[in-house]
């Protein structure tokens, strides 16, 4: 019962979104106010607690928000200077085919972005670029979103795994393992799921574009570019999975995405495996109207550009990217500084209710804002060109504000309810996810990664979801005397195919398109996806467990 009551608000959310088609902004405010009256009615705890994470939610939206406003004054900034002309040449000139321009951009060239930074900032740099080379703005948001998943367990330098593994090895070095060997363990184990999972979901992007978007809207279209596409896959995999079984987690998204990047555009100048008849959109006055973004359409600039000097913001982005996660010249140690971080401590009085933002480590300002600053200069551009860059980011930005907020906001309450309530000090979420074990038991391997999507669900980010449900995951599995790497690899693929569908990403998406309003339907279309991600993980890392798998043997250990 206390369980059914929990999930009131998401469940709230899910139906307004999916079946009556609400905006988040209007969905998400409500499923705020429900899950604060549960925790003051039913768990009972004070309101000055509720308040404070409240409160806590709302500024800790403040660097996501950042993070939509760097991106979309990226694109606008390109978009004004002539360089989105440019580099839609480019891509044009690697290939004409949407299909093989969708694989190069949404899936390779934003798992390059995962694997630098992370937290949702692949689908806010790669989704308005398809839409700079002709594509859908809806089409681009749920293609950015669907790619946005396989790369996702590394992303930002491994930080999703290496958080999985900080929660969980107490309870593994209890039961004698040794630290690094278990982070490898999982760092392996994730990394075969994966790999195995973009096999199918490099196709499957495509599939559900020429499904959707297509003239004929047929799938049927989407196999010419199946060779390409298992290409594609097969190039990545290889390096991804040398890199995870040598290095860690650190650069297996990051150094595999850089690699592929090289060899396939290579290979689709070349026309190597890709499909022989040119697949395109209808011309753009026939799209559907929910397609096209809700903001004023303009004219790109062609003034003539050079695709050099158009790539050179991009350029800078990674080596910016790279070089502060790598902490190249002791950047990373800089900018995580104290002088980079603005706090505020005890709020509304509780000891326990802390905010710390570092600005300095967000990517929305550094790189993004940076790279903007720097590009008015290098594209030499006109004042009213940067003025109208500002004015069309902020009128694009305004209307997503409400629904981050209030989704964050929610998050915080569902992850501290237990804290000073009088019913039990367990949080919301964690009861949700204890009674989703307790029903499976033995059949535990389903419902695994169903819990990382939960949290990634509701959080938006995979890191948010291992941190509040790997060490659940890993005492079950002790419980029901499965392999406790193994469980912890599911909930960690899970939260990964979670970033499909969760509230932040889409939202952050929809925003980034113009596409506000469309989000229940991104969530309807990207379920089916990852539906089948979750299927395919459950096959690889749940037949490994049947067949009675144990690395590090801490079945046997418990």
């Amino acid at each position: 019962m206390t369980a059914l009551i929990a999930s009131l608000p998401i469940l709230l959310v899910i139906v307004l979104m999916l079946a009556f088609n609400w905006p988040a902004k209007r969905a998400l405010p409500l499923g705020w106010l429900v899950a604060v009256v549960i925790a003051l009615l039913y768990w009972k705890q004070d309101f000055t607690t509720s308040a404070a994470w409240a409160l806590d939610g709302f500024l800790e939206a403040i660097g996501t928000l950042v993070i939509i406003l760097g991106a979309i004054l990226i694109m606008n900034t390109l978009k004004h200077s002539g360089a989105v002309t440019a580099i839609q040449r480019v891509f044009n000139n690697v290939n004409p085919d949407r299909r093989i321009q969708a694989i190069i951009v949404g899936f390779v060239f934003a798992a390059f972005i995962e694997g630098a930074a992370g937290f949702g900032t692949p689908a806010a740099l790669a989704a308005p670029l398809l839409i700079s080379l002709g594509f859908p703005p809806l089409c681009a948001a749920i293609v950015a979103l669907i790619y946005n998943s396989v790369p996702v367990v590394y992303g930002a330098v491994g930080t999703p795994t290496n958080t999985a593994h900080a929660v969980t090895v107490q309870a593994a070095e209890a039961l004698g393992a040794d630290s690094e060997a278990y982070r490898m363990a999982l760092t392996k184990f994730s990394a075969i799921s994966q790999a195995t999972c973009a096999l199918f979901i490099v196709f499957f992007g495509v599939f559900v574009m020429c499904r959707m978007f297509g003239k004929n809207k047929s799938g049927k279209e989407a196999f010419a570019a199946l060779p390409f596409a298992l290409f594609t896959a097969v190039v990545f995999d290889v390096v991804f999975l040398a890199l995870a079984f040598f290095f860690g987690p650190e650069f297996p998204s990051l150094i595999g995405a850089i690699v592929t990047l090289a060899i396939v555009i290579v290979a689709a100048r070349a026309g190597f495996l890709c499909p022989k008849k040119v697949w395109d959109f209808e011309p753009r006055n026939e799209w559907d109207a929910s397609w096209l973004s809700k903001q004023e359409v303009k004219q790109d600039v062609d003034n003539g550009m050079s695709a050099v000097l158009a790539w050179v913001p991009y350029v800078l982005i990674a080596l910016i990217l790279v070089g502060t996660r790598l902490n190249w010249f002791g950047l990373k140690t800089l900018l995580t500084s104290d002088a980079f971080k603005v706090s505020i401590k005890n709020i509304l009085g509780n000891e326990n209710v802390n905010w710390t933002w570092n600005w300095g480590w967000c990517p929305g300002i550094f790189p993004f804002i940076l790279v903007c600053i720097l590009t008015f200069f290098l594209h030499r551009m006109p004042g009213a060109k940067v003025k109208e860059a500002f004015v069309d980011t902020f009128k694009q930005t305004s209307g997503v504000a409400i629904a981050l907020f209030f989704g964050v906001s929610m998050v915080y309450i569902y992850r501290n309810t237990g804290m000073n309530a009088a019913l039990t000090d367990k949080s919301m979420l964690y009861v949700m996810a204890e009674a989703l074990a307790n029903i499976f038991q033995g059949a535990y391997i389903i419902i695994a990664p169903v819990i990382g999507v939960l949290g990634a669900f509701m959080s938006g980010s995979n890191t948010v979801s291992n941190t509040l449900f790997a060490g659940l995951q890993f005492q079950t599995a002790q419980l029901v005397k499965m392999s406790p790497v193994l469980i912890v690899a599911l909930q960690n693929i899970g939260g990964a195919a979670g970033n499909m569908i969760c509230v932040n990403n889409v939202v952050a998406a929809c925003a980034t398109t113009g596409t506000m309003g469309n989000e229940g339907k991104i969530i309807r279309t990207n379920a089916l996806p990852c539906l089948i991600y979750c299927i395919i993980a459950i096959l690889v890392l749940g037949g490994l467990i049947v067949a009675g798998v144990d690395p590090l043997g801490l079945v046997a250990a418990s």
